[in-house]
């Protein structure tokens, strides 16, 4: 039975509308092929926490599809549904985000429409590069430095490990940011991420001292508006970084509080019983965590006109949008959980500023629960995306230091496909899209170390830019750059030694961000699943006026795809392997591990 060609997702071609409103009617299809023949097809949805089952009609047919459709009335904000194919041929089977199941399920995997304020289109179809100041570029210009800093050469490499790690200091700044937009348009970047920009005590800056001002290390706040404005100029979003979790030690607010200060003592969770006195990050004394039962707090870090969230996204600075730094843990101490309550503060506050400006939540592991569509737009994508790329692509050869205490498991083709799957099914679809694709971050190993291959680096990067989300390149990536862990991975950019430039890399780079800023299917459509085998995976992104098919293989070998069932009549290709179509079979040339892209007519 051909039940793995049964599809739904939340794109255009299924989904009438992913953003309603509360009390509409949205059209949702499913797609079945003519070879199996259901008695009936069965929509079923949740309402005020009551199930419903309606029965959906079929109202199209071609020679490889019929499509059934049903209408889901929108009754709550997050609007939960899931199909069933009964009797026929079919006997009885649901159809879920994440498979298919011949028995009851949950309805934790269930597709997801949120009736809440989409994500801004500018970022579906955006490419977002990463740069951590200290380490991308420098203007030369001379700073006083304050006591805790190390200074280092440019070409020095980072310590690594050991004291004083995230004091060193490098001399990069937002001047030489600006002095090198001309190279990150070249390759296709349409957003700046700039990791925290405000004075801190260390070069990391996650240890805020001030909310108030750029540090001037990195060119004070004159520096922050001339990038905007140049970023704009190119059309680019610039996005920035900001910690609603905690503070610094050293932030005024927190001085002050440890003081006694009765208007700021409510900020953060002072508590005799813990060894520093005060709740913080991961036990580091230096991050003192917020306390969000402070009505106080969250006027002036979030939600106050000027509040420090709301500061910086509007003129002269004109933020287009944060990454929230440890989002997941916002809000959430023992058995106090107002993580939804943060977010969604956060969202308000962001939207008061503008309908398109993105708000982006950091978050390592399962972030489905912590995206239901009305807080925080998507995630940086590390447990749907970079963990099952890294398995899947990962040199067998790694040393285990990379992935953490246990090590980066192996996956072949199908548990790879399955764990994106099992992740992405605890999101609604625009979440999903919305999330970034990170192959790393300044917080991770390198993928070019964890791959340790240029051809198994580009085979990663055609999964980043073609899969469903938006892809966000580390700076350096395009060049090949190695780490092993967080801080070895913060290395500085190689300016003065292009000898040491992966220049086939950094072209497909540029090619593969050109082709997934100008394909519409890349930035909105939907995903089905062509072929998954052990060493190559096959899939199609389709919307309603482009359709694209890719291959990602790890390994060299002969590849057949069986494609009629897709209905694949003509390709052509536009990045990668060679391939031929006959008889409905497409017979790729796979020499080595990487990727080919094809545009279905």
């Amino acid at each position: 039975m051909h039940f793995e060609l049964v599809h739904h997702d939340g794109s255009g071609e299924y989904v009438s509308t992913s953003s309603p409103d509360v009390g509409d009617t949205v059209v949702v299809r499913l797609r079945v092929p003519r070879s199996l023949h259901p008695g009936h097809v069965w929509l079923r949805t949740v309402a005020d926490g009551e199930p419903r089952m309606v029965e959906a009609k079929r109202d199209a047919r071609d020679r490889h599809d019929q499509w059934w459709s049903a209408d889901l009335p929108i009754r709550n904000p997050l609007t939960h549904y899931r199909w069933l194919l009964e009797g026929g041929d079919c006997g009885y089977r649901w159809f879920h985000a994440a498979g298919h199941s011949a028995h009851d399920v949950t309805d934790a995997t269930d597709f997801a429409i949120a009736a809440y304020p989409p994500t801004p289109a500018w970022a579906h179809g955006s490419v977002v590069y990463q740069v951590l100041p200290d380490r991308f570029a420098s203007s030369g210009i001379g700073y006083p430095l304050p006591e805790w800093a190390i200074p280092r050469s440019w070409d020095d490499l980072p310590m690594g490990r050991g004291r004083g790690v995230s004091q060193e200091y490098f001399g990069g700044d937002l001047w030489g940011v600006i002095d090198r937009l001309d190279h990150l348009q070249a390759i296709g970047v349409t957003a700046l991420y700039l990791t925290p920009f405000f004075p801190a005590g260390s070069t990391h800056r996650y240890d805020a001292r001030s909310f108030d001002e750029v540090d001037p290390l990195l060119g004070g706040d004159e520096a922050l508006v001339a990038l905007t404005k140049a970023a704009h100029a190119r059309g680019m979003a610039v996005i920035g970084d900001l910690t609603l979790n905690h503070s610094g030690a050293g932030h005024d607010w927190f001085v002050r509080a440890k003081a006694g200060d009765p208007d700021t003592r409510d900020f953060y969770l002072f508590d005799d019983e813990l060894p520093h006195g005060y709740e913080c990050w991961f036990g580091v004394p230096s991050l003192p965590k917020f306390r969000y039962e402070s009505v106080a707090l969250r006027q002036r870090l979030v939600a106050g006109e000027h509040s420090v969230l709301r500061r910086w996204l509007q003129p002269p600075y004109s933020l287009d949008g944060w990454r929230i730094d440890v989002a997941n843990m916002s809000g959430r101490h023992g058995a106090i959980d107002l993580n939804h309550d943060v977010a969604r503060l956060a969202r308000l506050a962001a939207r008061a500023e503008g309908e398109d400006k993105v708000l982006i939540a950091e978050h390592f592991h399962d972030a489905g629960p912590d995206l239901p569509g009305d807080g925080w737009q998507g995630t940086m994508n590390y447990a749907a995306f970079m963990r099952p790329v890294w398995s899947w692509l990962r040199d067998p050869e790694l040393d285990p230091i990379v992935g953490g205490p246990a090590g980066i498991p192996v996956y072949d083709g199908q548990a790879f496909v399955d764990t994106m799957r099992a992740f992405a099914a605890r999101m609604p679809w625009r979440s999903l899209c919305a999330s970034w694709n990170v192959l790393d971050s300044h917080d991770t190993a390198r993928i070019r170390t964890v791959v340790g291959s240029r051809e198994r680096h580009i085979a990663a990067l055609a999964l980043q830019m073609t899969l469903p989300g938006v892809p966000m390149v580390f700076s350096g990536d395009e060049l090949g750059m190695d780490g092993r862990w967080g801080e070895d991975s913060r290395r500085t950019y190689p300016w003065r030694d292009e000898a040491t430039w992966d220049r086939d890399l950094l072209a497909a780079y540029a090619q593969l961000a050109h082709l997934r800023r100008s394909a519409n299917a890349l930035a909105f459509g939907g995903l089905r699943w062509v072929h998954v085998g052990p060493d190559a995976v096959a899939y199609l992104r389709e919307s309603a006026d482009d359709a694209l098919l890719v291959v990602v293989a790890r390994a060299p070998g002969a590849l057949e795809i069986d494609v009629e069932p897709f209905g694949i009549e003509g390709i052509t290709s536009v990045f990668g392997y060679p391939a031929r179509l006959s008889d409905g079979v497409m017979r790729v040339e796979v020499s080595s591990a990487g990727a080919g892209v094809w545009r279905i007519p």
